[in-house]
């Protein structure tokens, strides 16, 4: 698979992310379904810790790549969801260290939304990844 970058401005890059990515050479594609801070029964975690929520979204986004043969590498385009977005930047470093230590920036939108599915949810991460 090889990955171009496209970034027709740079200020995305200092937060992480891309404008955009073309991607070639890949065999398979995997879209993944938003992942909130819900544990194995699906019972939310971290009620009010938006930093909680945020990195145990990112464990379940992980498992989902892990289950598929992928990493968080593979991902090329990430949807954040999210109840509170003053919240959340300020907690925005959860996400980037671990995109970060993967070394991707994937094109991404977030978006403050009313409520999520589940009540008591402060973030989801949507997600498609290629290999």
């Amino acid at each position: 698979m090889e990955r171009t970058a496209i970034n027709p401005v740079t200020w995305s890059q200092a937060l992480g992310f891309n404008q955009g990515e073309v991607v070639s050479g890949h065999a398979r594609t995997l879209y993944i379904s938003g992942q909130t801070a819900t544990d194995g029964e699906g019972k939310p975690q971290h009620d009010g810790d938006m930093a909680g929520q945020l990195a145990l979204s990112v464990d379940n986004l992980e498992a989902v790549l892990g289950e598929a043969g992928m990493t968080l590498a593979n991902l090329v385009r990430l949807n954040v969801y999210t109840t509170d977005v003053d919240a959340l930047f300020q907690h925005y470093g959860v996400l980037a260290a671990r995109l970060g230590a993967a070394r991707v920036a994937p094109a991404s939108t977030m978006l403050g939304v009313t409520r999520l599915a589940i009540p008591g949810l402060l973030v989801e991460l949507e997600g498609t990844a290629v290999a």
